[in-house]
């Protein structure tokens, strides 16, 4: 799947979108039950005669009575309309959650730096959080346009000095980078801070 936020998603796919909102279904399938002020009368005037002639539905949200004239062909169309988008909502819900998006999110920046700080974690835990990055370096990365990675450390580590185009060279290359650093002792703030500040020197890089 292509790497868009939820609200770009939501543009394409949500209910809105397909008309398939509870407001925009009842307007397809009835018509609202008015109340209207009557100047003349001085009161509030229902119209009554579809009182006993149709189902009626009552939103909860504000009350309002819709009149339900549809036939039953067009109600299961829309039933099954929205039973299709909670479909794709799961789909897109477990695309989300799984693998490297469970981590990282959803990457959306064309250009990017990946800071390593690898605190005081054991040996394990380190080879751990190289298999996280190598992951979202190939199923997220490799659909961006540029990308670096840079390790705080007492004396500064880079993959790249400034950011590189992507492409299936670029993606090993920097797996085997990653694989090749040595467990080391953790990174003071100082050079946390550093490590950040070089990424954001990066002129291609907006964020």
């Amino acid at each position: 799947q292509p790497l868009v936020s939820s609200s770009k998603w939501l543009q394409l796919h949500g209910l809105k979108r397909n008309k398939l909102s509870l407001s925009q279904i009842l307007s397809q399938i009835g018509f609202q039950h008015r109340k209207d002020y009557v100047t003349a009368l001085g009161k509030l005037v229902a119209s009554r005669y579809a009182d006993g002639l149709f189902p009626q539905y009552k939103r909860a949200q504000d009350g309002s009575v819709y009149n339900l004239t549809a036939k039953k062909e067009l109600i299961l169309h829309f039933v099954d309309c929205l039973m299709g988008a909670i479909e794709l909502y799961k789909q897109r819900m477990e695309w989300l959650t799984s693998e490297s998006r469970q981590i990282f999110g959803v990457i959306q920046e064309r250009c990017i730096v990946i800071v390593l700080h690898f605190g005081t974690v054991a040996p394990a835990e380190f080879d751990l959080c190289r298999d996280a990055l190598s992951m979202v370096l190939v199923e997220q990365v490799t659909q961006i346009a540029k990308f670096n990675l840079i390790r705080a450390a007492r004396d500064l580590m880079k993959w790249q000095q400034k950011s590189t185009p992507v492409s299936e060279h670029t993606v090993k290359s920097a797996v085997t980078w990653l694989w090749k650093l040595d467990h080391m002792t953790a990174a003071s703030h100082t050079n946390s801070t550093e490590a950040l500040l070089e990424a954001m020197s990066d002129e291609a890089v907006s964020s």
